[in-house]
């Protein structure tokens, strides 16, 4: 007896004094013993936790759950201690909660003692290493973005960086353009290739990106929130391959959904405010990183196309040379021999294949763009007609064309080449809208615009091309970025995003306006203002060839190809002219020092030893103020002093050229020359 009441003194003392907090509950679930430290902890005074239910202990949501929990606890036969590491949120009395673990151990007949301990320092020193641990894997994925050339190389391992930081089954980063109803998988982890199959089926059919972008949100969106209607397709795709949980952040370019970071879960996931912030944070990165790999891209491919049109350009400009010897010995043949019928016959056979090729350098220095715009009086319904055979062609039988240009639309004040081009660029884009074919119309019509009518043009009389199509349209969102550098709506390979960009830097620099009218399913119209030629404009394109009489001018030539400058000479000679030939710049210097009666300078642009034409005419001037001089050139490309040139009254007569194109441009330099 004595032994016993010792044991019983002794488990007091231990109850009494141990570091944690203790109650005994008894089988009706009410606390019967409780230590001071158990008071302490819940906020109660001293006794008065005796009495009460143990699940008064919880939060108030939390108390059925836990009942269940200890009836079956304690109706096991055999009931055995559970350890510790039971956690659960305990409540003081004042309503504070707190996280805490609980052991339990049986002591006696229907009774159970729980250890607590408040676990708050604990919690947070987890938290903090959670944190820490998420800050280290954010600092893996910076460099790893830094590291990234370009959005695809993202595949590498950003997303089981992701996966790991979470401690989460699966991700998967989906990206496309601004605006683009696909948007492919960039990067994924923890996901067999028929998943991801699954999953960019299921954006498509829910129209993902879309959706991202009417919730005009850049919170995570989780399916297991969201109304069960919403994204349905994704929903099924993820449920047949047994995900059953999920958090979408959307990726933004310029405040414009563009992509999607997936968290991916096949266990339900209580997602805290830390792997919601972690994600975010991620998703951040992840679209700077997709925004700076397609600048990449684009600039990449802008500097390709440069190369390209420079190395397109000079070859151009080499080849025309050659058809200037070509053709200026046809003419020249053709002055010789046009009575002779055979003659005659190989010669303009000849003749049309150089015109041909004539085409071709001018359509591959279009492609350039190299030159300064050369605007003058354009008939419109000579353009069209130009445009109606190639476009038949390159469109395909399946693309109606129709042109409709009165024959009293006056000329427009445009750079021939550069109109041409744009029109072609507008017809091709035409072409990509109507895949099944369609009705392709161009027409030209005249346009009075009235002071205050349109902020940036200028009151007077234009000349509207309007380019329309019967194809799929383009939604307001695209439509609102049409015009921008680089924006494409097509896939991948299949589109610069320059062609509109260019009809538009244009038309602006002529002067003009482009305006663009769509709807989804109803076609596209574009309607480009271009402004009509000045009256003397319209009176020098109908002057008739040779109508200026030479004077027997003197012309210095100067041209580093000698077959050219033979040309060149034997066309001047054949026109009346007095010539004098130069090989180079400093030699052309020199006569024009010993020869004072010169009176025209008749130059190429590019004359080679690091020279052109343009440095030439303003060393001659310094000479001989006020000199006649008219360029050529089978490239006009950008050189030191074109501008000051240019504006200074210098012809630029472009190569190949007929003897009465010379005869022309010569004439009106001379008429051009001061006093």
């Amino acid at each position: 007896m004595a032994a016993d009441r010792a044991d019983a003194d002794l488990f007091r003392t231990l109850f009494e004094t141990a570091p944690d907090a203790m109650v005994v509950v008894d089988e009706a679930g009410d606390i019967v013993l409780a230590n001071p430290q158990a008071h302490r902890l819940f906020g109660y005074d001293p006794g008065a936790l005796l009495g009460l239910r143990v699940e008064n202990l919880l939060p108030e949501g939390a108390r059925a759950a836990h009942v269940a929990h200890r009836v079956g606890y304690m109706a096991h036969p055999r009931v055995r201690p559970m350890g510790v590491g039971y956690e659960l949120v305990g409540v003081r009395r004042d309503g504070d909660t707190f996280p805490m673990e609980i052991a339990l151990s049986p002591v006696g007949s229907g009774r159970y003692a729980a250890s607590i301990r408040d676990i708050s320092e604990t919690q947070r020193a987890r938290q903090a290493l959670r944190r820490a641990q998420r800050d280290g894997y954010l600092a893996d994925l910076g460099r790893l973005v830094l590291e990234a050339g370009n959005d695809g190389s993202l595949r590498v391992a950003v997303s089981g960086l992701i996966a790991n930081a979470l401690g989460i089954d699966a991700v998967a980063v989906a990206a496309g353009l601004p605006g683009a109803r696909a948007l492919p998988i960039r990067s994924a982890s923890g996901l067999a290739p028929e998943e991801l199959d699954a999953l960019a089926d299921a954006f498509a059919c829910d129209g993902l990106a879309a959706r991202l972008a009417e919730r005009q949100s850049t919170e995570a969106w989780l399916l297991s929130d969201g109304p069960t209607e919403a994204l349905p397709a994704l929903r099924a795709a993820l449920a047949a391959h047994g995900i059953v949980d999920a958090a979408i952040v959307p990726l933004l370019d310029r405040h414009e959904a563009t992509g999607a970071l997936l968290a991916l879960c096949r266990e339900p996931c209580a997602w805290d405010g830390d792997q919601l912030a972690f994600l975010q944070l991620a998703a951040n990165m992840l679209a700077g990183a997709v925004l700076r790999g397609r600048s990449q891209e684009q600039l990449a491919h802008a500097q390709r196309l440069d190369a390209l049109g420079q190395l397109t350009g000079g070859i151009a400009h080499d080849f025309n040379n050659l058809l200037t010897v070509v053709s200026g010995n046809l003419q020249i043949l053709d002055a010789e021999y046009a009575a002779v019928a055979d003659a005659r016959e190989l010669i303009d056979s000849a003749s049309r294949a150089v015109d041909r090729c004539i085409t071709l350098t001018r359509k591959l220095l279009g492609f350039s763009r190299r030159r300064a715009l050369t605007p003058r009086g354009v008939r419109p319904q000579n353009i069209l007609d130009e445009l109606g055979d190639m476009l038949a062609r390159t469109l395909g039988a399946r693309i109606r064309v129709e042109l409709d240009c009165p024959v009293a639309i006056p000329p427009v004040y445009a750079d021939p080449g550069e109109l041409e081009t744009a029109l072609v660029n507008l017809a091709i884009n035409a072409r990509d809208a109507m895949p099944d074919g369609g009705l392709l119309r161009i027409s030209a019509r005249v346009r009075e615009v009235a002071a205050g009518d349109s902020g940036t043009l200028r009151p007077g009389q234009y000349v509207a091309f309007l380019v329309e199509d019967s194809g799929t349209g383009m939604a307001q969102e695209v439509l609102d970025h049409a015009l921008e550098p680089f924006f494409t709506t097509k896939d991948a390979g299949k589109g610069s995003g320059l062609g509109l960009s260019m009809v538009y830097g244009f038309v602006r620099q002529s002067g003009g306006r482009i305006a663009i009218g769509s709807q989804p399913g109803r076609g596209t119209r574009v309607e480009i203002l271009l402004p009509t030629a000045p009256l003397e404009e319209e009176a020098g394109e109908a002057r008739t060839p040779g109508s200026v009489s030479p004077g027997h001018a003197r012309v210095l030539v100067v041209e580093d190809e000698p077959g050219v400058r033979k040309v060149a000479v034997r066309f001047l000679h054949a026109l009346g002219y007095d010539t004098l030939e130069a090989g180079s710049a400093k030699q052309a210097m020199e006569m024009l020092r010993i020869d004072h009666g010169i009176q025209l300078l008749f130059s190429d642009v590019a004359l080679g030893n690091g020279t052109n034409g343009f440095e030439l005419v303003r060393e001659a001037r310094r000479l001989r103020p006020g000199l006649p001089a008219l360029l050529t050139s089978g490239y006009e490309r950008s050189s030191d002093g074109a501008g000051e040139a240019l504006q200074s009254g210098v012809g630029l007569l472009r190569k190949p050229y007929r003897r009465e194109q010379l005869g022309e441009a010569l004439a009106q330099a001379l008429e051009a020359r001061p006093g």
